[in-house]
C-alpha cells in the first residue's frame, strides 16, 4: 500500500496546490530565515575570531580593551589617543618581548584605511590557524614612496603593480584634506586574507610622517612650509601588536605595561577582548535566534491548520477511500504523508533559496564589512530537513486521527 499511498499524497497536494502551496511558501520564508540568521551569526564570529592569531597582546593608549581591538585590529571605530614613540622602543625593547610591530592609522584613500608600519608586520602578522600574509604580486614596501594594497583594494579600485595614488586624511569615505602632493607607487599586492587586511593599504611609518610634515593641529600646511628632510621618527603610534617569548610570560608582560609610569597604557589578550565581544553581543545572538525558531514554528502550525480545515471537505473522499478497502491506518498515513512533504517541500525550497541568496550577497557583505558568510555546512542543513520534516508529520498528527476517527457512514450520508 505504500507505493498507492505515496501517489494518492501527490495527486491530492496538486488537487490542493493553492493551499498546499501557500503553506510550502510560509514554510520555505520561515527556514530561509532561520538558516539567514545562523549564517550571518556563525560568518561574523568565524570572520572575527580568524584575523589574527600568534599575537599575544595588542598595545595602545589607555582605553577599553574591545575598543583597542576594533580598531587595531578589525579597523572599526576611531582610536582615543595615541601612544609615545619612546614607550614604543621600551616595550621592543623588553626581555619578555620576542616581536612588537608598531601601526600608526588616520589615513585613508578612497574610504580605504591606511596602515602606517614597518616590514615586520608582514613577517610576523598571522590570520586563521597561524596562517602568514602572502604577497600575490610584487613585493612589499622598501621606500617613502612606496605601498602595498590588500587584495580587495587593488581589485575593487582597478590597481596594479606600477600605479601612483595620493592619500587622504582622515578615515572618513570623503575627505576634504587630501595629500595630493606626496604619491605613493604601488609595488605590492597581498593575497586574499578574508580580513581586514584585505581593505587595507600599507605603507611605512616614515611615509606617515612625511605627508604631515607642516601640519598643524590637523589642517594641511600652507603653501610652502612643509619641511620634508625633517626628521622622519614618528612622534607618536596608534598601537602595537606584540609577541611574547613564551606564553607563560604573557600575564606578567601584560601587568608589566598596564603598570607603566611613564604612560598610561592598555594592554589586552585578543582572544579575551573577543571574549568580552561575544558577551555583549550574546544576548542579542540569543534572541534572533529564539525569534527565528519561533517563525518556523509558526510556518510549519500552518499545516496543522491547512489540514484540519479541509477535513470536512475531504470526508467523502476519506469514506471512498474507506470503502475501496482502506484501512483507517492507511487514512492516518496518507495525511501524515502529505504533512511530511509539505514540510520537507519547504524546508528544501528553503535551504535552495538562502544558499542562492548568500552567493548572490556574499560579494558585496565581504566587501563592505569584511565579513564571510560561510556558516551552515551540508550536515547541519539536512539535519534541519530531517528536523523540519518530522515536526511537520508530528503536526499532521492530530488531523490524521481525527480523519481516521470519521465514520464511513458520516462520510457517505446525505444532508439535506
Amino acid at each position: 500500500m505504500r507505493a498507492p499511498l505515496l501517489t494518492l499524497a501527490w495527486k491530492s497536494l496538486v488537487n490542493r496546490s493553492l493551499s498546499a502551496g501557500l503553506t510550502i511558501l510560509a514554510i520555505t520564508l520561515s527556514v530561509t530565515l532561520f538558516l539567514g540568521v545562523e549564517k550571518i551569526r556563525t560568518g561574523v564570529r568565524d570572520s572575527f575570531n580568524s584575523t589574527i592569531s600568534d599575537t599575544d597582546l595588542i598595545v595602545g593608549a589607555r582605553g577599553g580593551a574591545l575598543n583597542l581591538l576594533l580598531y587595531s585590529v578589525f579597523r572599526l571605530g576611531d582610536p582615543t589617543a595615541n601612544m609615545s614613540w619612546d614607550s614604543y622602543l621600551l616595550i621592543a625593547s623588553a626581555p619578555d618581548v620576542d616581536w612588537a610591530v608598531p601601526i600608526s592609522l588616520g589615513d585613508s584613500h578612497r574610504g580605504y584605511r591606511v596602515v602606517g608600519t614597518t616590514p615586520d608586520y608582514f613577517r610576523h602578522y598571522r590570520y586563521g590557524r597561524s596562517r602568514p600574509l602572502v604577497l600575490a604580486t610584487g613585493r612589499t614596501f622598501q621606500g617613502r614612496h612606496e605601498v602595498v594594497l590588500g587584495a580587495d583594494v587593488a581589485r575593487r579600485l582597478n590597481y596594479g603593480i606600477g600605479d601612483r595614488i595620493a592619500l587622504s586624511h582622515g578615515i572618513g569615505d570623503v575627505s576634504f584634506a587630501e595629500h595630493s602632493g606626496y604619491e605613493f607607487a604601488v609595488v605590492g599586492i597581498l593575497a586574499r586574507t578574508g580580513t581586514p587586511v584585505d581593505r587595507s593599504l600599507h605603507v611605512s611609518l616614515e611615509s606617515i610622517k612625511a605627508i604631515h610634515v607642516g601640519w598643524d593641529s590637523g589642517a594641511p600646511p600652507r603653501t610652502g612650509t612643509a619641511n620634508i628632510s625633517a626628521p622622519l621618527t614618528p612622534d607618536s603610534i596608534t598601537a602595537v601588536l606584540v609577541g611574547a617569548t613564551s606564553p607563560i610570560r604573557v600575564l606578567s608582560l601584560q601587568r608589566q605595561i598596564n603598570t607603566y609610569g611613564g604612560e598610561a597604557l592598555s594592554a589586552v589578550m585578543p582572544g579575551v577582548a573577543l571574549s568580552q565581544l561575544w558577551e555583549v553581543i550574546g544576548a542579542a545572538e540569543t534572541a534572533f535566534t529564539a525569534i527565528s525558531c519561533l517563525v518556523v514554528v509558526v510556518g510549519l502550525s500552518g499545516i496543522l491548520t491547512a489540514l484540519s480545515s479541509g477535513l470536512n471537505e475531504r470526508r467523502r473522499e476519506m469514506a471512498v477511500l474507506r470503502a475501496a478497502g482502506a484501512r483507517p491506518r492507511d487514512i492516518f498515513a496518507l495525511l501524515i504523508l502529505e504533512a511530511a512533504s509539505i514540510a520537507a517541500a519547504g524546508a528544501i525550497i528553503g535551504i535552495l533559496v538562502t544558499r542562492i541568496g548568500f552567493v548572490a550577497v556574499s560579494e558585496i557583505v565581504r566587501t563592505r564589512f569584511g565579513l564571510e558568510l560561510g556558516g551552515n555546512t551540508g550536515l547541519s542543513e539536512l539535519l534541519l530537513l530531517v528536523l523540519v520534516t518530522l515536526a511537520g508529520a508530528a503536526l499532521g498528527a492530530w488531523p490524521a486521527w481525527r480523519a481516521q476517527r470519521n465514520a464511513l457512514a458520516d462520510g457517505l450520508s446525505i444532508r439535506l
